[in-house]
């Protein structure tokens, strides 16, 4: 079983659910870093869900800040998504870091 370490980054997340990473067939993800980069003049809240299931919800990202949302690791089997929506139109950069396990 091949480990190999990627990242996947997403510019300019706003209002609609954007979709940052899924999880490819026969393969299982182990999240180890999830950052999140306020790109605005003000604050935003952010949700990011795996799946149907809040990883945070409305976690406040002020002006000028990042956030690492991961406390821990995760793991996320074949076709789990990870998505990201902000409470503002393009404010969030997302740069999430995975060990993809095939």
């Amino acid at each position: 079983m091949p480990n190999v370490f990627k990242n996947y980054v997403s510019a300019s997340v706003g209002t609609s659910s954007t979709t940052i990473y899924t999880v490819p067939s026969a393969t299982v993800a182990v999240l180890v870093g999830l950052n999140l980069a306020n790109r605005t003049a003000g604050t935003i809240k952010v949700d990011v869900l795996l799946g149907t299931t809040y990883i945070c919800k409305a976690v406040i990202v002020p002006t000028g800040s990042s956030l690492g949302v991961l406390d821990g690791k995760i793991i996320a089997e074949a076709a789990e998504t990870i998505k990201v929506l902000s409470d503002t139109a393009s404010s969030v950069d997302v740069v999430l870091s995975c060990l993809e396990q095939s």
